[in-house]
């Protein structure tokens, strides 16, 4: 090893590198004009962090020092730049690089030199440099490996779940042990539009509206007052061009002009049950439920129709006509699908042995669902069998969720299935095959002893089935979310990945640029910001999410 001292002029200010470089390394060492960073003056900011040393520059020269040492002799108004990369910092005055064998030591610097702030090494001032930059991103991007794929019928955790300290399995009935076939959401549909004329009075022209098929996603919000479907982000803003007045997609300047503000306040999404301020009024809805999209669709089409036929209509009074009539044909939708439930709902032959699996362990089963008990009974004797009330330990129907979770006055009641009715009769334990109404979590807890994080529930409403009882309970929590297939094929796309992938780096490069304040870097941006525009809103429109924002407090994705 031997010793070579490189004496660097920057801007009058001297400083002396003392580089120890192996003799073999030390003949391969070429400086490079080009990489020159021109505010690597007097602006001395950061420990020295780089190593290779570059140039193009014939007027360096080699000198002989009197010790014998090499010194290298090059002055900045020579333009013969020395630039520095891949070393990462040991003390104030010791660095390390990360190849190559080298180490460098700085001598009396009490400041140090300001590493590039780009990939060119220099700073950029023309809208070549940037176009030059803007390749180098796509090389990178070229180069760059496709994510691998994602397993579609993989478990999801997003917060680290023992199963060997889970002793009870809860689960709900509708989209999570019944998942239905897409033809429900037609029938729902249909119910509902009939019944909006027939009870509404809704102009006759209506019933000639058919359902559309993937319009919308759960976890959208509605405007009651503005009549606008949108979805927010976990930040509780806008995405823009996702806003709907009916089938019609309304401009950003419009919708900027309607909110002021891409942010909505916290009180205008929630009201009182999330910010505690008691005159506080929602005024959005979240349609969460699976059930709710066809009710979407049915608002978005007669809003559509009256906007269409200029006929003057209030949007609060829609909403709650429409989500009337869809819920009051909840009951006809069971004496329907009970009829014909093998049209609706898609039988799961390895339910039962799931079951089994879990009694096998000595895990205790049990079914907290808002449906009434003739339409599970009917749904789980063809998903498990007749006898499908012997796999679970408890049985609560019509338990009124989220009530169920956040209330504590409603008393358990036992339901009779051969009256049709429910006993008055106080409830004090709680007996394997029998079948209970209505009551509270706490009164489950206090009958079972089934308390915290030994208790695993499966639902598909991030809210009224998950959020309350994770929050106020500490269960467990499993989210049974049947879009997520979808989701997974897409995300499994070679055109999907190429796209995330460049939209990644592409917004990368318009961070990196972002505080520069010349011309050509203002124009290049532009530039750079309508493409990554444009890449969103394909985003959006092919590839958009469902996942709700409270996701993050579920334990398991399903």
């Amino acid at each position: 090893m031997k010793s070579v001292k490189f004496p660097v002029i920057v801007s009058n200010h001297s400083v002396m590198l003392s580089l120890c470089v192996f003799p073999r390394v030390a003949s391969k060492l070429i400086l490079r004009r080009d990489l020159f960073p021109e505010y690597m003056t007097t602006k001395y900011r950061t420990i020295l962090k780089c190593v290779k040393l570059y140039t193009v520059s014939k007027t360096a020269t080699f000198i002989q020092s009197q010790n014998g040492s090499q010194v290298l002799n090059m002055s900045i108004w020579d333009d013969i730049p020395i630039h520095l990369v891949n070393v990462r910092a040991i003390s104030n005055c010791l660095s390390v690089s990360s190849s190559r064998n080298v180490l460098t030591t700085q001598n009396n610097l009490c400041n140090t030199v300001l590493r590039p702030k780009t990939r060119l090494g220099y700073k950029p001032q023309t809208v070549g440099d940037f176009d030059m930059l803007y390749k180098l991103t796509q090389e990178k991007f070229k180069s760059k490996k496709l994510p691998k794929d994602v397993n579609p019928c993989g478990v999801f955790a997003n917060n680290e779940l023992d199963l060997e300290e889970v002793d009870v399995y809860g689960f709900d009935y509708d989209y999570t042990l019944a998942c239905y076939k897409p033809c429900l959401h037609d029938l729902l549909y249909n119910l509902g539009r009939d019944r909006l004329i027939q009870k509404f009075k809704y102009p006759e022209n209506i019933s000639k509206l058919e359902y559309i098929p993937r319009f919308a996603v759960r976890g959208l919000h509605y405007d009651i007052e503005k009549g606008l479907l949108l979805k927010l982000d976990s930040f509780l803003q806008i995405q823009l061009e996702s806003v709907y007045r009916g089938l019609t997609k309304i401009p950003d300047s419009e919708v900027l002009k309607l909110y002021r503000n891409r942010i909505l306040p916290i009180a205008y999404v929630e009201g009182q049950s999330k910010n505690h301020q008691p005159n506080a009024k929602a005024k959005m809805v979240q349609l969460a439920d699976l059930f709710s999209v066809p009710e979407m669709c049915l608002l978005c089409n007669v809003a559509e129709y009256f906007e269409r036929n200029h006929i003057d209509y209030n949007p609060e009074i829609l909403f709650h006509d429409i989500k009337s009539s869809v819920q009051s044909c909840h009951p006809i939708m069971h004496e329907i699908v009970m009829k014909n439930v093998g049209d609706y709902i898609e039988k799961n032959s390895r339910l039962p042995e799931y079951f089994k699996k879990l009694a096998n362990a000595g895990k205790k089963l049990f079914l907290v669902t808002n449906s009434p008990f003739s339409f599970v009974n009917c749904g789980m004797a063809l998903l498990v069998g007749d006898k499908w009330r012997e796999h679970f330990d408890v049985i609560i129907v019509q338990a009124r969720k989220p009530k169920f979770f956040t209330d504590d006055s409603r008393p358990i009641r036992l339901y009779d299935e051969t009256t049709n009715s429910h006993v008055w009769d106080r409830v004090s334990k709680l007996e394997k095959g029998k079948i209970y109404y209505e009551g509270t979590v706490k009164q489950l807890q206090d009958l079972t002893g089934w308390r915290g994080h030994n208790v695993l529930y499966f639902g598909d409403h991030p809210y009224s089935d998950l959020a309350d009882v994770t929050l106020e309970h500490g269960w467990r929590t499993g989210a049974i979310i049947n879009e997520l297939t979808h989701e997974i094929e897409t995300l499994n796309n070679v055109n999907f990945k190429r796209n995330a992938n460049w939209l990644q780096m592409l917004t990368h490069l318009i961070e990196e640029i972002q505080d520069y304040e010349c011309e050509p870097a203002k124009i290049c941006l532009e530039k750079w910001q309508s493409e990554r525009d444009m890449l969103r809103y394909e985003f959006l429109n092919n590839y958009d999410s469902i996942l709700p924002r409270y996701l993050a407090n579920i334990e398991l994705i399903l």
